[in-house]
């Protein structure tokens, strides 16, 4: 495989900052765990319903990042200020509301969807979930600001301050999680989890604002004051924001229906369940990075009219994932147990969590195909294709198979996992076959 330096160059610092978000994610989620096997299962109960609309949130501010990288690749850096400020007013906008009506409906959400859980699991999922629903408009302007600075060409910023946050984050959750005894200060158990990231994300926010209000030799956020739709760039923006973030709902809330089968299998399985996502967060930062990566270059590739060399970048990456991914596989399979062991002490977790594990690990070569394809076909704005396969590969097999195997021929949370590591694959060889034609490059940004 050939070295393309100016991928390596622009992944380098994406890279950094998805190892610092992933390796903090996985020490909150052994903070929470030291407090029992509850205190994980209701936070990763009420982490499955925030992770659809932080979902959501990204998803439209990938339409953002693609025009931005498109008028840059054109050299229309006015116009990319323009974008830059529209997508953010519309993003929080949309938030606002979508956080005011999750307000007024959070108890009956996870009623309807955990309303089987254990009574303390159950209360706590609740408390969590309430906390959390604050940050939302924190959220979507880190988004924005890191998607408009990462379309620009600029992939260092957001690294320096998600590592700051990410850091942050860590130093806040264990302080409200469990006190400081020195200062008298006693610790709120999983309140103070969610009250830990929710000033992280405050502080990420104002921060974001403000580099990007500063603004760069590429892109500045300018003229707040004085906000008129511009109802034409909008629509190239929700062009792909839209169907991303309906693909993202669809598909975040596929994954929502399999963490209620889940609750069927008992606590030790929910916890099981959270402990194997946060180590998957660790394996797929290769993965991450390039999707991210691929949905700049191949908007800026598109933007300077140049079809052909997009094409070679996404093969390009795509392969690079697939390679990096499944050499991590292959070697971290014997550490599986010890890495489970970090977690939790409770044996019943970890033999579950162990076997979902090893399966995951050889599994990620398919990861690679089944999510950084399409980041890089959003990228040419091909977003409608993406959604469209998005719902077959979830809604018929992860989660059709996923209940077959897990429930019904009682697989438990195996069975369930290996209905995504078939919906990986289905999506994976739609995405490669629509690579391969020309349709993708006729989208219009």
């Amino acid at each position: 495989m050939f070295i393309n330096k100016d991928i390596l160059k622009l992944i380098g610092p994406i890279i950094t900052e998805q190892t610092f978000i992933s390796s903090m994610g996985i020490i909150n989620t052994i903070l929470a765990s030291r407090l029992g096997k509850e205190a994980i299962s209701s936070i990763g109960m009420a982490d499955s319903i925030n992770n659809i609309l932080i979902g959501f949130f990204s998803s439209l501010a990938v339409g953002g990042t693609v025009v931005v990288a498109t008028y840059i690749g054109q050299k229309n850096q006015k116009a990319a200020n323009e974008a830059s400020k529209q997508i953010m007013y519309s993003g929080e906008f949309i938030t606002i509301l979508i956080t005011i009506l999750i307000w007024f409906l959070r108890y009956h959400l996870v009623y309807l969807l955990f309303g089987k859980a254990e009574k303390i699991v159950f209360e706590n999922a609740i408390l969590y979930l309430g906390i959390s629903l604050v940050t939302y408009p924190f959220i979507t302007a880190q988004l924005v600001a890191f998607g408009v600075l990462r379309g620009a060409g600029d992939t260092k910023t957001p690294m320096y301050i998600n590592i700051f946050i990410n850091v942050l984050n860590v130093i806040l959750s264990y302080l409200f999680i469990y006190g400081l005894k020195i200062l008298r200060f006693h610790g709120m158990g999983v309140k103070g989890a969610a009250i830990g990231i929710g000033l992280s994300r405050l502080v990420g926010a104002i921060i974001a604002l403000y580099v990007l209000i500063k603004g760069t030799s590429v892109i500045k956020l300018s003229n707040l004051r004085y906000f008129k739709p511009d109802y034409k760039m909008l629509r190239s923006i929700f062009n792909i924001g839209l169907p991303a973030g309906i693909e993202s709902l669809l598909f975040s809330g596929g994954k929502l229906i399999t963490q209620v089968f889940v609750v069927y299998f008992g606590t030790a399985s929910i916890a099981a369940n959270s402990i194997g996502f946060s180590i998957q967060q660790i394996f797929n930062i290769p993965g991450n990075a390039l999707s991210i990566a691929s949905t700049i270059v191949v908007g800026q590739d598109m933007g300077r009219g140049d079809p052909n060399a997009a094409r070679k970048s996404l093969y390009y990456m795509t392969a690079l994932a697939s390679t990096c991914m499944g050499i991590l596989g292959l070697v971290s399979y014997p550490f599986s147990r010890f890495l489970v062991s970090i977690y939790t002490t409770n044996q019943d977790v970890i033999n579950i969590a162990v076997k979902v594990v090893r399966l995951n690990l050889l599994c990620m070569v398919l990861w690679a195909l089944s999510f950084v394809l399409p980041a890089g076909l959003k990228g040419a704005g091909d977003a409608k294709y993406t959604l469209m396969t998005s719902i077959i590969g979830m809604w018929v097999f992860r989660i059709i198979l996923g209940y077959v195997l897990g429930v019904i021929l009682n697989f438990g949370l195996v069975g369930v996992w290996i209905g995504m590591f078939t919906d990986w694959a289905v999506r994976g060889i739609l995405y490669l076959t629509r690579l391969r034609g020309t349709k993708w490059q006729k989208a219009v940004v």
